[in-house]
């Protein structure tokens, strides 16, 4: 193998597929990263069997060949280069590859390509499409309410729903519930639901930064491998500096049976309160300065309005050790006053991640699940549940 390519291509690369390089499996060849020459362009792939990831830049070919070098090494290394030219030359009897850019060289030992598990690619059948933005939207309202403990599998993973011309995403760790729902261009040929690992979609939302906007991601669901794959573009087809091609995200699936989210989503409330986004996540952070010493806990007290004044919610946020805060929001109150408490942590998430001026927080009950939704936006477009916290009166 010998092949050329640009420094900066080859560093963007590296740190798209590094981060699925297994780190404490016994196999040393999943400790490293594949190399290879494919249709005139430099495959570089990495997988923990749980997560594969293939991705494609620019290069000159000059000999086909293929290996696998240690990953950490290999990506430090490049990222010490100048941005210039990379030449490297694979020597099949040492499996060792040699690699020069401009005044700095280094030959680097290798494992035989042979050893390195098939990683499936994307052939376009049966693919379901949506639009790059959309996608990394609904990862990012969905992705970081599913737990991060491996007690309960199925809650480390994001439920995926394909029915008709919708595609529903969920997660929950048993104290919150995200739910997204988008339109797609066309409907799907048979409907489906799928549970896929949070982190593969973080993953994707991570990747998605770089991919062309134009070019929809491709989601194909292979049943017979339990597994799911995402196919992104990138930008001028890999021809700026710091490109991809294209790259493929292949993720196991969970095999296990999702929690019916739908039973505990609130139906009604009896108190809507409408507050500015912005100035409600800093207040909550404010309050979080206080509450993470206890529990995270913060109280609402909502009022509603009159005629001579606007309604107004006051979170209080309480330290033994270090003291009190206490900080009024104004806002549009519907209903009875009510004071419930929750998790400032839980609320200052869900409150990053919606991009409207102007948010509802729906109570019905101190001891009830809270219902957050963005204002401006279809009712059932997203959806965060929010379990209450228990206050000593």
């Amino acid at each position: 193998m010998r092949v050329s390519c640009l420094q900066e291509n080859l560093a963007k690369g590296l740190s798209i597929v590094g981060r699925a390089v297994s780190s404490r499996s016994t196999l040393p060849v999943l400790g490293n990263i594949l190399l290879a020459t494919d249709q005139a362009r430099l495959k570089l792939a990495a997988t923990d069997l749980e997560i594969a990831i293939n991705c494609w830049i620019g290069a000159q070919i000059q000999e086909e060949g293929a290996t696998t070098v240690p990953a950490r090494l290999l990506a430090d290394f490049v990222n010490s280069l100048p941005s210039e030219r990379i030449d490297m030359e694979l020597s099949v009897r040492t499996q060792s590859l040699h690699i020069r850019c401009a005044r700095y060289e280094a030959s680097i030992k290798g494992i035989d390509a042979s050893e390195f598990p098939l990683i499936p690619t994307s052939d376009g059948d049966g693919a379901v499409e949506i639009p790059v933005n959309t996608l990394r939207k609904m990862i990012d309202q969905v992705a970081f309410a599913a737990a991060t403990d491996d007690s309960r599998p199925m809650l480390t993973g994001v439920h995926a729903r394909f029915q008709e011309d919708r595609l529903i995403f969920a997660a929950t760790d048993g104290f919150r519930l995200s739910v997204r729902l988008t339109r797609l261009n066309r409907p799907v040929a048979e409907e489906m639901a799928v549970i896929i690992p949070a982190r593969s979609l973080q993953e994707i939302a991570r990747i998605s930064g770089d991919a062309d906007e134009e070019h929809p991601v491709e989601i194909r669901v292979v049943h017979a491998r339990n597994q799911v794959l995402f196919h992104l573009t990138g930008k001028a087809d890999g021809s700026e500096k710091g490109g991809f091609q294209q790259v493929d995200v292949v993720s196991q699936l969970i095999d296990s049976k999702f929690p019916d989210y739908e039973a505990i989503i609130p139906k009604s409330w009896t108190t809507r309160t409408v507050l500015d986004t912005a100035e409600f996540l800093k207040a909550v952070r404010v309050a979080y300065l206080f509450a993470r010493e206890a529990a995270n806990i913060v109280r609402l007290q909502i009022r509603p309005g009159d005629a001579d004044r606007p309604g107004v919610l006051t979170l209080t946020a309480t330290s033994q050790e270090y003291g009190e805060n206490v900080t009024e929001v104004e806002a549009l109150v519907e209903g009875e006053p009510i004071e419930i408490a929750f998790n400032a942590r839980y609320l200052i998430d869900v409150l990053s991640v919606i991009d409207t001026a102007q948010v509802a927080l729906e109570t019905t009950r101190p001891g009830a699940p809270g219902v957050i939704r963005p204002v401006g936006v279809g009712p059932e477009e997203f959806t965060h549940v929010i379990m209450p916290m228990h206050i000593s009166r």
